[in-house]
């Protein structure tokens, strides 16, 4: 159709043509109420025809005009007159990135400038749970204030239901749109820039658009297509099997940073892309910012360079690399002082830090040249990571699996860390042999690695208890483990660093009374100590002479003797503002050589509850962004329990909110940490996992109300957690673990004896369980595969076993009738499987996906669930992770920054 000069659409007035094409006719038009110029689309008939695409196109359109960024062009109004159905959108002045393109690459700084801008854009919609589905160059708008992203998630929404991914794309034309409107060109222009999924028709996520994205930003910074064929079976080949010719070695003065950007984007399995495009726009700040640095007049350097800058400063190239690598290597003049350069490091793609929590891990090695950290891959593992900071890529250390405080030995060459319950020694190598285990642990609070092999390691403990909690030593190699320090009364001691001589070592020492810890320095040679600091801290030696040490929240170093055991001046801030875990005292830092390595504090340690549909729209928030662990929602679906760090000195408490009210109440205030609550049947009563002292874990009940004073329910020597009460009310599933059993999971009835049994346990971790409404059945998790799996077994003896999900599986919750089991996938994957619970042979269908959502993940391995799903089964509730996602600073020369002082 074609609609003339002076036609009206309710209240918008057809100037002129714009475009045309398969996909519709796009015209200028005067807003006749607002003044304003708009552009508006007529959608074709073939799409207006079908009652339902003009619904969902209405309710997807709806959606889409509810998001507001100033690099999205805004959708205004979608309207229907006379069964012409039409969209009203921002009108636009400029032209398309693909007609850009046709005059050759854009300038290097232009292509960070507008893959920024658009992957800010992308990031906004896929926090809003739209995806475009159609990223290309013909889809960004080049205007004065920046990029304009195109036709944001109507190509979803316009999409016939019975219709693949790739098919009946739209295509919204600007001023400047031409050929590419027709719908042949619609077609294999798209194709160009479709990730694989999409060609397979599977279903396209917030990952398909980054690899569209990749697309564009190779197209940019080449000139080039990064996929072509000619035809559209060549095409599709080359997008499903090649890669793309480096952009290295068609544009030679491009960074190699920004190649890995692109061809990780690009990866062929969604899995292996950057997950996020926050992750991307982080890779391209660092990329832009290191940019900045290299261009500007810098002093030449001095020979001697730091030990991680070797091999960095040969060429003015190296500048731009040194964001991978976590360093900026600057040149100087002879006799001019050492800079002080401060540097971000992104997280393995894939993965989080776990710096904000009970067990996190932060190592550089003493020569500098390394480093070594945790972080949690997307099937919810911690493992063990390192850096070489002359490399490029980070690598994962096998067998590190729940590794927590890695420590260097003294010539870097290998790990110590503790996982499961015992400290263990590794190979800092890619291909690093098993690790060797030293010596059982009751929860890890630090070793370090003296020159002569031995390791001075805390066995941990919330409390030292009547006899207190020494440090204890062990050779690397094996062997007997003693004491390492004496514990008065009921100390606990901890954060063990070697000084210098290999002899003496700093450590802390908790009293057990709030503001009374303090650092001592002991000895190898004898349990005499010394008093350092009278600071609630961890500390250790930086070379030349410096202790760094936090006091409250900011990083500190002062003049100290390392032989006299004296501090010798006043202390000097470093950091403003660094994250440190106060229940543990332990401060988020480590520093060799002259590199130091920190996070800083901020607002990723938050999350927020949020309640979603089955869709993934976010619908509402209960209560205000903090801290929360372990939602649980009562068998009516009225109540929420849930445990909150309301301040970061105080261990958590659980909470029970009203959910239509949004009122909270404290059901629990005892001293240590109270965790992982479950209703009882009729809502009345909560059962949780509390502190015993000495580092284990009691299972205790109280009233919803906050009323009761708890009572326990169980107590043993190894930590027991509840995980789920049968809905008859006769049985309370837990998890007992120690460095032993590592997880099993037991029963405890609720009625008669309540003599425990096991239900389950096996060489592998077993968490996570879940009774079946009708009690025939428990949902649990297992890694005996070598990952963490949901499966489901009879009860109350697990004679028939079944695996439920296929590619990593966390977390299972029932629904209340008991024909869903919901459990996590990836992280961050939300899955649905029908059950069945009396069919003979296997109960569960094949599950499907139903939505994506950052999961808070920064607490402790020991909370198994991060979402609950209400009793109609229609909404969940999610700990939803801050948007904000913390970052490790590294810097390098840092004593320069005492100079400055």
């Amino acid at each position: 159709m074609s609609l003339s000069t002076g036609t009206r659409l309710g209240p918008y007035e057809i100037q002129a043509p714009i475009g045309a094409g398969g996909m519709g006719e796009v015209y200028r038009a005067r807003d006749t109420r607002l003044e304003r110029t708009v552009a508006v689309k007529v959608l074709p008939a073939h799409l207006s025809a079908s009652s339902e695409v003009r619904q969902r196109f209405e309710r997807e359109a709806k959606a889409i005009s509810q998001l507001s960024h100033p690099h999205i062009c805004a959708l205004y109004d979608v309207g229907n007159q006379d069964g012409v159905e039409f969209l009203v959108m921002e009108y636009l002045e400029g032209e398309t990135l693909s007609d850009r393109l046709v005059r050759g690459p854009l300038a290097f700084d232009q292509v960070l400038r507008y893959g920024l801008e658009i992957a800010g854009a992308l990031d906004k919609a896929h926090r809003q749970g739209i995806v475009h589905r159609d990223l290309k160059p013909g889809n960004v708008m080049l205007t004065k204030s920046g990029v304009k992203l195109l036709d944001f998630g109507l190509a979803k929404a316009v999409a016939p239901a019975t219709a693949r991914s790739g098919v009946s794309l739209t295509s919204l034309p600007t001023q400047q749109a031409r050929a590419e409107l027709t719908a042949e060109g619609t077609i294999l222009g798209t194709l160009q820039y479709m990730a694989p999924e999409q060609l397979e028709g599977r279903e396209a996520d917030a990952r398909t658009d980054i690899f569209a994205f990749g697309t564009v930003l190779y197209e940019m910074a080449t000139g080039r297509k990064a996929f072509s064929g000619k035809s559209q079976a060549s095409l599709i080949s080359s997008i499903m099997g090649a890669d793309p010719v480096p952009i290295g070695t068609v544009s030679p003065m491009t960074p190699p940073a920004f190649d890995r950007v692109v061809r990780t984007c690009l990866a062929k399995e969604a899995d292996d892309r950057w997950q996020t495009a926050r992750d991307v726009a982080l890779q391209l700040q660092g990329i832009q910012q290191d940019r900045s640095a290299a261009i500007a007049p810098v002093a030449a350097r001095r020979p001697r360079l730091p030990a991680a800058a070797v091999g960095l400063a040969l060429a003015v190239v190296s500048l731009v690399i040194g964001v991978l690598v976590g360093r900026t290597v600057r040149p100087r003049t002879s006799g001019s002082p050492i800079p002080l350069v401060r540097s971000s490091v992104l997280p393995p793609p894939g993965t989080q830090f776990r710096f904000f929590d009970a067990n996190t891990g932060l190592a550089v090695s003493p020569d500098g040249r390394r480093i070594a950290f945790t972080a949690r891959d997307a099937d919810d593992r911690s493992l063990l990571w390192v850096r070489d900071l002359d490399s490029l890529e980070p690598y994962p250390i096998p067998g590190t699996e729940e590794a927590s405080f890695p420590f260097w030995s003294p010539d870097g060459r290998r790990l110590g860390f503790f996982s499961y319950g015992t400290l263990k020694v590794v190979e800092a190598s890619p291909s690093a042999p098993p690790p060797t285990s030293l010596a059982p642990v009751l929860e890890a609070r630090g070793g370090s690695w003296a020159p002569d092999g031995t390791i001075v390691f805390s066995p941990g403990g919330l409390s030292g208890g009547p006899h207190g909690r020494p440090l204890l030593k062990v050779s690397s190699s094996g062997g007997k483990v003693t004491e390492a320090t004496l514990a008065r009364g009921s100390e606990t001691h901890r954060w063990p660093s070697f000084l210098p001589d290999g002899r003496h070592f700093l450590y802390q020492v908790r009293f057990g009374a709030p503001g009374k810890n303090s650092v001592f320095a002991g000895s190898l040679d004898s349990k005499d100590r010394r008093e350092i600091l009278a600071v609630d801290t961890d500390a250790v030696y930086g070379s030349p002479g410096y202790l760094l040490f936090r006091r409250n929240d900011r990083l500190v170093a002062t003049p100290f003797d390392p032989e006299g055991l004296q501090i010798r001046g006043d202390a000097v801030e470093l950091v403003k503002g660094i994250e440190y875990f106060p229940p543990t005292s332990k401060s988020i830092f480590s520093v060799g050589a002259d590199v130091l390595a920190y996070t800083s504090r901020s607002d990723a340690r938050l999350s927020r509850l949020a309640w979603f549909d089955r869709t993934g729209r976010e619908l509402s928030q209960v209560g205000a962004p903090g801290i929360y662990i372990g939602p649980r929602l009562s068998p009516d679906g009225r109540k929420l329990a849930v445990s909150l760090i309301e301040q970061l000195a105080v261990p958590p408490d659980v909470w029970v909110f009203d959910t239509s009210l949004g009122t909270s109440v404290r059901s629990t205030e005892r001293a240590g940490p109270d965790l992982d609550p479950v209703f009882s049947p009729d809502g009345t009563r909560i059962f949780f996992a509390g502190s015993q002292g000495a580092g284990t874990w009691g299972i205790f009940e109280t009233s919803t109300s906050g009323t009761a004073e708890p009572k326990a329910v169980l107590e043993s020597p190894l930590s027991t957690m509840p995980t789920d009460i049968s809905s008859d009310g006769r049985f309370l599933l837990y998890r007992e673990f120690s460095a032993d059993t590592r997880g099993d999971i037991k029963v405890l009835p609720l009625t008669g004896e309540r003599r425990p049994f096991t239900f389950l346990a096996s060489p592998f971790d077993e968490d996570a369980a879940m009774i079946s409404p009708d009690g025939r059945w428990v949902a649990y998790v297992s890694e005996e595969t070598g990952r963490k799996e949901v499966y489901v077994a009879t009860f109350p003896q697990p004679t028939r076993r079944h695996r439920i999900s296929t590619e990593g599986g966390t977390q299972p919750r029932w629904s209340r009738d008991g024909r869903e089991l919901f459990f996590i996938t990836r992280s961050r994957t939300i899955m649905a499987t029908p059950f069945e619970s009396r069919s003979p042979d296997v109960p569960a269908g094949p599950a499907r996906r139903l939505f994506d959502v950052m999961m808070h993940r920064q607490f402790s391995s020991n909370v198994p669930y991060r979402y609950d799903v209400a009793p109609d089964g229609r909404f969940l509730i999610v700990v939803r992770s801050s948007d904000e996602l913390p970052a490790l600073i590294l810097v390098t020369n840092w004593q320069a920054g005492l100079e400055k002082k």
